[in-house]
């Protein structure tokens, strides 16, 4: 168990971590929903209570370089472990550039199992480095031509979210050209059917089971609207359906003389390319499970399967993985539960596995003394409900706090990031009101039961909503003079405020340089009195 902390006992009552997922701190205000939001509470935390800034991308969240961006998982990853590890790109890319992903036995595998039938690809299309690389897709291709394959078809999940919204054929052009330049001496790859990432395939935590049957269907059995290459098929769906950007397109089907190109069959292998778990797991599961029964799957074709990475190490799904995960170790979770900390945790089904799940070190299983509690996300498009479940979920946590039961709570409200994605900036800033709102209700609470909050974000999203021009830093503008609206994360620290009312001023935080989301557990376990795990980052704590 953890040992005492000398310079502070503890507080009296719990210490609750609270998310605000996708609420960064812009270098300038232009763009912001954040900004413009009326937030009453949030201005009077940042004006009264100690706050600092903390690094929430690149390399202080185990990517590969401070280029990329932050996401939700290696945030919540960071947060739980108390440390940072090299996460899925850059364990992708690394094992990429030395060659080792193609000495594995799972690639071995994947290549035998195709010999005699078609390699398939299946991932997310871009360069968004949040789930997935393109780059990581070609050198793929690339390797399938000099183990000696024949045949290879791409299952493209159009991006549009971590990425420019409307930049499909950036991605998609390039790609269809590399692919007919390497499709020589026998060699036959192509793109065989795709579609909008948030309109098939990458649901995640049983939240829409039927896009991921849509999925299967379009993959799979090859049904859908047919298309010649993949760039008329993009041109044609946003012509048939003005305003959709690319994460919503509908699914599409490459064909010609009527039948699809790539459907999936006995004999033929599989790769769902994606590092990141989340939304890899569900489509997994139709491919491997026993006795699946989610959605009539009309056929089950005998293939190899295997993922970029292992996606739940509790289940082994996948059973074959061409990289191993990172094994994240001495979370914040497994010692506080030895030492006796009884722990809560609660979030929409949209962030649920982000508090448990990934916060957990990727473990699907709760340790002793935790309680996970689950609100069900509205399946409706989120620019329409921008509020989400901000209400429901800060009812749990008063009725959490009020029970006496826990000394340590989490919970994350996902409206910042998942209305932030949607590009609509009033509806953001909807949603950064409801979160305020649901602080305004929460912290009373907390000071009922003595207790401090620690307040921060996983990354930015809704602080940048438009493009900026990168020489005026103004939002760019569209030839009809609109603004260019901003879908993906950005690179911006995220804030930690300490919400302390019981200390009488003794508590306050250090800003320092390297400040990042691993150092919360450290922070947490000082405010809890406890002492750190020798493998965290430090406190951020001051203790005057």
């Amino acid at each position: 168990m953890l040992q005492k902390f000398p310079a502070f006992a503890g507080v009296p009552g719990p210490v609750v971590i609270i998310v605000m997922d996708g609420y960064g701190l812009p270098k300038n205000e232009a763009g912001s929903a954040i900004a413009a939001a009326r937030k009453p509470t949030l201005d009077r935390l940042f004006a009264a209570y100690p706050n600092i800034r903390l690094r929430a991308h690149g390399t202080a969240v185990g990517m590969p370089s401070d280029d990329d961006m932050g996401n939700s998982e290696v945030g919540h990853n960071a947060i739980g472990a108390g440390q940072v590890y090299a996460q899925g790109a850059a364990l992708v890319a690394n094992a990429i550039a030395a060659g080792a992903i193609w000495q594995g036995e799972a690639w071995q595998q994947v290549v035998a199992g195709a010999r005699a039938g078609t390699l398939h690809f299946i991932g997310l299309f871009s360069d968004g480095n949040v789930h997935s690389h393109i780059d990581h897709l070609r050198a793929m291709v690339v390797q399938a031509k000099a183990e000696g394959l024949r045949k290879v078809r791409i299952h493209a999940l159009l991006d549009g979210r971590d990425v420019p919204e409307t930049s499909a054929l950036e991605y998609v052009g390039p790609f269809e050209a590399f692919l007919a330049e390497v499709s020589t001496d026998g060699f036959d790859a192509r793109i065989a059917s795709g579609g909008g990432r948030q309109h098939i395939t990458m649901d995640r935590y049983d939240a829409n089971w039927p896009m991921v049957e849509a999925g299967w269907r379009t993959h799979v059995l090859g049904e859908g609207p047919q298309f010649a290459t993949a760039t008329e098929a993009v041109q044609a769906l946003r012509a048939q359906h003005p305003g959709t950007i690319d994460q919503d397109l509908p699914p599409f089907v490459i064909g010609e003389g009527g039948h699809p190109v790539g459907t999936i069959e006995d004999g033929d292998a599989v790769v769902f390319y994606n590092f990141r778990g989340d939304r890899a797991i569900e489509i997994t599961r139709a491919f491997e499970e026993a006795g699946f029964d989610k959605f009539d799957r009309v056929r089950v074709p005998k293939v190899t399967y295997a993922g970029m990475l292992q996606y739940d190490g509790d289940l082994k799904l996948p059973k074959r993985f061409l990289v191993a995960p990172p094994a994240i170790q001495d979370t914040m979770g497994e010692w506080f539960a030895k030492s006796g900390i009884a722990q809560y945790a609660c979030s929409e089904t949209q962030k649920f596995g982000h508090v448990t799940y990934f916060w957990n070190g990727n473990r699907s299983n709760k340790f002793d003394g935790e309680t996970w509690q689950e609100v069900p996300s509205d399946v409706v498009p989120f620019e329409q409900r921008p509020w989400m479940k901000a209400a429901e979920i800060t009812d749990a946590m008063i009725a959490a706090l009020r029970s006496g039961q826990y000394k340590l709570l989490r919970c994350n409200y996902a409206n910042g990031d998942m209305v932030g994605h949607t590009g609509n900036f009033r509806a953001a800033t909807m949603a950064i009101e409801a979160v305020d709102l649901a602080l305004s209700r929460l912290l009373p609470a907390i000071d009922a039961a003595g207790g401090v909050a620690l307040i921060t974000a996983d990354h930015g999203n809704a602080d940048e909503m438009y493009e900026l021009d990168k020489k005026t830093k103004q939002p760019a503008t569209n030839p009809n003079g609109s603004f260019k609206a901003k879908t993906a994360h950005t690179l911006n620290p995220v804030p930690l405020i300490l919400y302390d009312n019981v200390s009488g001023g003794r508590l306050g935080l250090v800003q320092r340089e390297t400040a990042g989301l691993s150092n919360l557990a450290a922070t947490a376990a000082n405010l809890l009195g406890l002492e750190k795990h020798a493998r965290w980052d430090d406190s951020l704590l001051d203790v005057r």
